[in-house]
């Protein structure tokens, strides 16, 4: 049960204690699929950069959400295993392990962003999928504390993105 009491909508407990601020519930929903839908990064990227705040947050939503296609493209279980020690990590790509990096350095220490490290994200991503890389991970550090900051359960039935 949350920790804000709202009526039962039919859509989950993740989605009910918003429906009490309907706009900024829309909102909060219209910048979930603006990433999801538009993002570039390929889908092991993106999820490695998730997972990492998934696990930061320690959202229980997000820990239990997985990709959709993560099957086909490679994002199984093991993967998020390799994520969660991605440094020591020899089955990560040197992109994925500087999604993780990223990832981390945003929710947990963000001023330590220095030049070195902006060097070797450089290398590796263009400006473009750097942007997508820092808009995902605003939406993913933002609405997962928000789901763990008021205690929702993962649902029943586990999300796919």
């Amino acid at each position: 049960m949350t920790r804000i009491a709202a009526p039962q909508s039919g859509m989950g407990e993740h989605i009910d204690w918003a429906l009490l601020r309907p706009k900024m519930a829309a909102g909060m929903g219209a910048l979930s699929t603006a990433v999801y839908d538009n993002s570039q990064l390929a889908v092991r990227e993106r999820e490695a950069a998730r997972w990492t705040i998934a696990l930061i947050n320690d959202c229980a939503v997000c820990r239990d959400t997985r990709a959709r296609d993560g099957a086909r493209v490679g994002a199984d279980e093991s993967f998020y295993a390799e994520v969660t020690d991605w440094r020591a990590s020899t089955a990560l790509s040197e992109r994925e392990r500087c999604a993780a990096e990223f990832a981390e350095r945003f929710a947990l220490d963000h001023l330590a962003m220095d030049d070195a490290f902006w060097t070797r994200l450089h290398a590796v991503y263009s400006e473009e999928e750097l942007a997508d890389l820092t808009i995902c991970c605003g939406m993913f550090l933002g609405l997962g504390r928000v789901l763990a900051v008021i205690g929702v359960p993962a649902p029943d039935e586990r999300i796919l993105v």
